[in-house]
């Protein structure tokens, strides 16, 4: 079987300083393990991010753009001209936006700089699900029985074999767009033909592949580490089954119930895959495990975004480990895991209206603390939640020297988080944790859809009127500024507020949780 990357030796080279091209808490998030090893930050941001925290925290921070995605955070050639500017010798991509652009990685590479992630010729691989299957296939790691092709008469053929339900799913992207679940014969031309057109819509490429539909899996991953010398490594296994729509709101380690066999085989199996695509630096085998058996579903090629719950677990730091690896240094075998640790991201989103996405600034902010307790955020008093960007605000990850006590540490962690200003996703959350299918750990990707397809805020209305009235005690929201707005906690102005004002006005997007 051939090898996609090629595993040519490299002289180790010092990185001194690293463009980081991305935003939020990732940015900040790398730029602090870059000063850690002593690395100088260049932080880029658009428009409406000239005061977000990660270009006050960079050593040096440059515009790039318009808010507009396209404008900024993904326009190659803004961001290769602004490292070469700011004089960096590497670029760490984060998540999301160019972090899986084969095209990004070749033009940081074409420039004499550092690409912080694997090889090009491997992410361009990898990101095909078609050319990925083969790569599983050929490794000998089992994967959902299906069919790379999408034509009417190949997927009849596959359907009256497999029987139904099957899945329609995009070959050049994620998420769930250029998704279908076909039920029957009758809607499985319509689905082939919807799926090619968001594919096409949303990666540029309608090509869409089939496989048997499982109605209940769980999500299972595995985080690998490869360096230039041929060696990689696993730290262990991710349970990733609660999600929404296809993307993950709730990831642990390790994950409960899975047998010691089952995960030495699923390691074994990312470990196969690494090897086979000739991988380099941090990526994910994810997998998908239905009964007794475990099939591959894709290698994100890319640092992921709950790898905190690795990094408690094992003692270690995962960007520190990217950029040395990037810098051609070995790897070291992994310590021992320990404990178990659960992360809750918390999105800008109404829970209780079907997670409309929210806007907003903030006006109050209470972080949660204590043993066991972290929260990677970039969120302070006056930041500015925009319609341009993903809903992620904060990542909440607690750590236990158990299941029990980590889950404990985040019901209490969850409580103590307060955003005001912005509707969020903490009291749902919270719920979701301290439910009973969660305690029993009865969990797949359908866990909120049996659990918790309806759900409402039981005490938003008593809490919000509480603190709407301590809030006016206090001045904070009671009167208006010379200007007419009212003045937050930071000192900047409401300018949306009128003459017509009110605690429940003032608290639209807010969201409290007290004690139960």
């Amino acid at each position: 079987m051939r090898m996609v990357g090629s595993r040519k030796r490299v002289k180790p080279r010092s990185i001194k300083k690293l463009l980081v091209a991305n935003r939020g808490e990732i940015a900040l998030r790398i730029i602090r393990s870059a000063r850690v090893l002593g690395i100088r930050t260049v932080a880029v941001y658009s428009e409406i991010d000239a005061g977000a925290a990660h270009v006050a925290a960079a050593d040096d921070a440059r515009p790039i753009g318009a808010p507009e995605p396209a404008a900024s955070y993904l326009n190659i050639d803004a961001i290769i001209a602004t490292a070469q500017a700011a004089g960096a010798d590497a670029i760490h991509p984060g998540y999301g936006f160019l972090s899986e652009r084969p095209e990004f990685a070749r033009a940081v590479e074409a420039q004499g700089m550092v690409f912080v992630g694997p090889p090009t010729d491997v992410m361009a691989a990898l990101g095909d699900k078609v050319a990925a299957r083969r790569i599983a296939i050929g490794a000998g790691v089992p994967v959902v029985p299906g069919v790379d092709t999408g034509d009417v008469g190949g997927a009849r053929k596959f359907a009256a074999e497999a029987g139904f339900p099957i899945l329609v799913k995009a070959a050049a992207g994620g998420g769930g767009r250029g998704m279908r679940v076909v039920a029957d014969t009758a809607s499985l031309e319509g689905a082939l033909e919807a799926a090619a057109r968001e594919a096409q819509a949303a990666f540029g490429d309608g090509r869409v592949f089939l496989e048997k539909y499982l109605g209940r899996p769980r999500h299972i991953e595995i985080q690998i580490l490869g360096d230039h010398y041929g060696k990689v490594v696993a730290l262990g296994e991710r349970e990733c089954s609660i999600q929404r729509r296809h993307q993950k709101i709730i990831e642990e380690s390790p994950a409960p119930g899975l047998t010691a066999v089952m995960g030495d085989r699923m390691i074994e199996a990312a470990l196969k895959l690494a090897r086979a695509a000739g991988y380099r630096n941090a990526g994910t085998a994810e997998f998908l495990v239905d009964g007794d058996n475990f099939y591959f579903l894709e290698i994100n090629a890319r640092l992921q975004v709950e790898h905190p719950i690795t990094e408690l677990r094992f003692g270690c730091d995962l960007i520190a480990e990217q950029l040395q690896i990037a810098a051609g240094e070995r790897i070291a075998e992994p310590l021992a895991p320990r404990g178990c640790a659960i992360e809750c991201r918390v999105n800008a989103e109404d829970a209780a209206h079907d997670f409309r996405p929210a806007v907003g600034r903030v006006i109050n902010l209470n972080l949660p603390a204590g043993p066991g307790v972290r929260i990677d955020t970039h969120l302070g008093l006056g930041a500015e939640v925009s319609p341009y960007y993903d809903s992620l605000i904060a990542k909440l990850i607690c750590f236990g020297a158990d299941r029990d006590q980590a889950r404990a540490r985040m019901v209490a962690a969850l409580g103590e988080f307060s955003l005001l200003g912005i509707t969020n996703t903490s009291a749902f959350l919270r719920d979701v944790i301290a439910s009973a299918a969660f305690v029993r750990a009865d969990l797949s990707t359908r866990f909120l859809e049996e659990n918790f397809a309806h759900w409402a805020n039981a005490d938003a209305d008593l809490t919000t009127a509480l603190i709407a009235a301590a809030l006016v005690a206090d001045g904070i929201i009671g009167g208006a500024s010379p200007a007419g707005g009212v003045a937050a906690a930071n000192g900047a102005l409401d300018p949306g507020v009128g003459k017509a004002r009110s605690p429940w006005t003032e608290l639209a997007r807010f969201e409290l949780w007290g004690k139960r």
